[in-house]
């Protein structure tokens, strides 16, 4: 247990580690969704070695989405000296403009 059990930050490698010595023990499996992963019984250990093979494989996605969406976020906080845009645009917003009666 963690002290953030809410957390959702995916850990490729803590899902490898834990499909690992299935795939490793079951050898050849099909692609999951294949016609020949559909045509193996529910209970076949293949089936499930494809469908652990497909979950560490969406947890390798997730973690590379989040590590480039930090990335990203470093990279726009870098750019600009954000509390000088934020006086400056408070300060734009304080400018009286009178109306004129049309």
């Amino acid at each position: 247990m963690t002290d953030h059990p809410y957390s959702q930050q995916v850990s490729w490698w803590s899902v490898h580690e834990f499909v690992d010595g299935q795939l490793k023990m079951i050898g050849q499996f099909p692609m999951i969704g294949t016609p020949e992963w559909v045509s193996l019984d529910d209970l076949d250990a293949r089936k499930w070695a494809a469908v652990y093979d497909a979950a560490q494989h969406w947890a390798l996605h997730l973690e590379i989405n989040q590590e480039t969406r930090a990335e990203a976020s470093r990279d726009v906080s870098a750019a600009e000296d954000w509390p000088v845009v934020a006086r400056e645009i408070t300060q734009r917003s304080m400018v009286y403009i009178p109306r004129e009666a049309s």
